[in-house]
């Protein structure tokens, strides 16, 4: 039997072995390490008997599916800590996610935060108990018999969804056992001492309003301590930068329970918003885009046409006028295809790039709203390119250049991904495979690193997501790539060859910013709320030392709106350094302090949130200074002065 490893090398059995014996059949080292196997692309469970040739990589917790796996394992030491502590609690699914793991549970009793300690106490027991993890199946009737014995209602019903003929695969550690797919450590003992549970949340059984709220225990684990400590830093430093609490304390947004997940904007927040779009039209128009804007409410014929009614109509809100179906649009796409078809089109017309910040509606679930991160409507930088067949690679190059010089300006790190075709899609294999070459192709010939997401495309076609790195390293994503061969069929456009013949236009949807309120919310974040000068809402404020010298910081506030400044003048009857502190509170980057002198002199004191005290300026040396900041788009640093 022969083993092709992840670098190449062969290794030769001559007999079976599991994907842990030949772990340590390379290293005891790796062994130790050793978390999953991926076995010809699918991860399996180290236990798994490998009979054949094959390919086969080692997973340790450097690899995301093997942390995901250490994970999985942590959450079955919890729920097994659970079950300790609370007997008659009930599970419902546990599965590793991005930032670690949760467990979905129906308590007797309604457990605090408090509670998670003695929970994480029972857990070390577990660990250091070093128990044995391992697998066992049975036929689908004998696997209810066992779940209904240990009175698991919730088991059962994720049993009674599968196939009368499915063999069920359980794990077993000490006396507890549970449902699970897999796979797993093999021992308790591997789990470690880097794990945290970190918060209790609500969450609906299935996901669904109409079943039992359950209580949702939220955690992480490593493989090192020192691992964990960071992410927990980092958590700490995420809590000061929440968009939620800045947004209300900076006076950006609000919500309210007239509207559960459509947001007000206040009139701060619009200042910034519209900042975001125009600097969001200044580039698209630079890049050869054309703006344009389309109804918010279609009817049914439209949407079915598009294929969003069979996709995705669970996500859309609907009404009736005149005695037809209507829905409100979550996506701005047919509205596209309606502007383009609206005339006769030529190759030379070709490629047509067409803009819109157009407000989209979706219905989400109430337990996944969260902030402006996700809300039931937003502002979606929807842009659509009709080209052709040959100008593929060219516009997919112009877009990711676009989208580049975008998430540079605000100091965003970022990665990408190709997603491929999904199980719910429409259109041929060829098609989707043209498609998924032609942005395949464009990536390879710019360079650019990429990792390949397999099956999580669009139902119309493959995408390219950007995945940006945020302040304290978090990832989000935001723009996207995708590549439709479906939408120009169905809606029958055409061009003008210089064939003279008709042709079918090949077409890219993308955004940038995405949501604008998402991105907005992204930015809160990721600059804590302090935004480089030229976003800032308030970008000075005059602090006149006393009352005296209101007057004087009148003239200084209207000569900086008169330079298209944006400022405001505290003239609150406080002493200066009660102003001060405020202007730094609320995250201004420059305060210009006016007293006697500075009103006599035609001065300005300047103090910045980059510097602090600057010391004193002529206040047109200070404008033109600020203003060339502001029109540079740079965000200036605390170490320059």
């Amino acid at each position: 039997m022969k083993v092709t490893l992840k670098d190449g090398s062969v290794k030769e059995y001559a007999q079976s072995k599991s994907v842990y014996e030949i772990a340590l059949s390379i290293s005891e080292g790796l062994a130790r390490a050793a978390c999953a196997g991926e076995l010809n692309g699918e991860t399996v469970d180290l236990r798994t008997v490998v009979e054949e040739d094959c390919q086969l990589n080692i997973l340790t917790a450097r690899d995301e599916k093997g942390l995901s796996t250490l994970r999985h394992t942590a959450s079955h030491v919890m729920a097994q800590a659970v079950k300790r502590l609370y007997p008659g609690a009930k599970l419902a699914i546990g599965p590793s996610v991005a930032e670690g793991f949760y467990y979905d549970i129906d308590f007797e009793e309604p457990i605090a935060a408090e509670d998670l300690e003695k929970i994480e106490g029972e857990m070390k027991k577990i660990v250091k108990e070093a128990l044995p993890i391992e697998r066992f199946t049975l036929p689908r009737e004998e696997a209810l018999a066992f779940v209904r014995e240990k009175e698991e209602p919730y088991k059962v019903e994720l049993i009674e969804d599968l196939p009368e003929d499915a063999q069920i695969s359980f794990y077993r550690q000490g006396e507890f056992t549970d449902l699970c797919a897999g796979p797993h450590l093999r021992s308790t003992k591997d789990v470690g001492k880097a794990y945290k549970l970190t918060s209790l949340a609500g969450a609906y059984w299935r996901g669904s309003e109409h079943n039992k709220m359950l209580t949702r225990i939220y955690a992480t684990a490593f493989a090192k301590k020192d691992e964990l400590e960071a992410y927990l830093t980092m958590m700490e430093e995420a809590k000061k930068r929440d968009h939620r609490k800045l947004g209300r304390e900076l006076g950006l947004f609000m919500m309210h329970e007239a509207g559960p997940g459509f947001p007000f904007f206040l009139p701060k927040g619009m200042v910034l918003k519209n900042t975001l779009l125009d600097y969001w039209r200044e580039i698209h128009k630079k890049a050869g885009y054309v703006e344009i804007s389309t109804p918010i409410i279609l009817n049914r014929g439209l949407w079915e046409t598009s294929g969003h009614w069979d996709h995705y109509k669970n996500n859309m809100y609907t009404t009736v006028i005149d005695e037809q179906d209507y829905a409100v649009k979550p996506m701005n796409c047919p509205g596209g295809m309606l502007v383009y078809a609206s005339e006769p089109r030529s190759y030379r017309d070709l490629p047509l790039r067409a803009g819109e910040i157009g407000l989209v509606h979706r219905h989400e679930k109430s337990g996944q709203l969260h902030g402006l991160m996700r809300v039931r409507c937003f502002n979606q930088d929807d842009a659509h390119i009709f080209m052709m067949p040959e100008q593929i690679k060219d516009e997919i190059k112009g877009v990711v250049k676009l989208i580049d010089q975008v998430y540079s300006l605000f100091g965003f790190e970022y990665h990408v991904e190709l997603s491929t075709r999904p199980e719910d899609s429409m259109g041929s294999d060829e098609d989707w495979e043209m498609a998924t070459e032609g942005l395949r192709s464009a990536l390879d010939e710019m360079g650019l690193n990429y990792t390949v997401n397999e099956g999580d495309g669009a139902f119309y076609g493959p995408k390219i997501d950007f995945h940006l790195v945020d302040a304290i390293g978090r990832t989000w994503q935001c723009g996207t790539i995708q590549l439709d061969f479906q939408m120009p069929q169905r809606f029958e456009l055409e061009y003008i060859g210089a064939d003279g013949e008709k042709h079918r236009p090949i077409m890219i949807h993308r955004v940038v910013f995405g949501s604008i309120e998402r991105f907005i919310g992204i930015l809160i974040e990721h600059f804590a709320g302090a935004f480089p000068t030229w976003l800032a809402p308030v970008q000075v404020k005059v602090l006149p030392i006393s009352e005296k010298h209101v007057e004087y910081g009148k003239k200084v506030e209207q000569a900086l709106e008169e330079a298209g400044i944006r400022s405001e003048l505290d003239t609150q009857d406080e002493k200066i350094g009660y102003k001060i502190r405020m202007a730094q509170m609320q995250k201004v980057p420059y305060m210009l302090v006016v007293g006697q002198k500075e009103a006599e002199e035609g001065l300005v004191s300047v103090r910045s949130r980059f510097a602090g005290d600057e010391g004193q300026k002529n206040l047109d040396a200070f404008i033109q200074e600020i203003r060339r900041e502001i029109d540079s788009r740079r965000e200036r640093k605390k170490e320059e002065q």
